[in-house]
């Protein structure tokens, strides 16, 4: 009986590690998120403001 007790303890433990494992794992993945949709909406007011045209839309010269 002690030996079940013990392994029990131990799987206790495992899951609460692992849990927070998760939940670590998941703040890092929602912080990834937020930061590409702010990148996303920087790289489309830059192409909002850039005018048609403009010498960085202009293919370089072929020598």
């Amino acid at each position: 009986m002690a030996e079940i007790e013990a392994k029990l303890a131990l799987a206790e433990d495992l899951l609460e590690s692992l849990n927070l494992t998760v939940y670590r794992q998941q703040q890092h993945i929602d912080r990834l998120q937020h930061e590409v949709r702010a990148l996303r909406d920087q790289v489309e007011a830059a192409d909002v403001r850039r005018e048609p045209g403009s010498p960085a839309d202009e293919v370089p010269p072929h020598y």
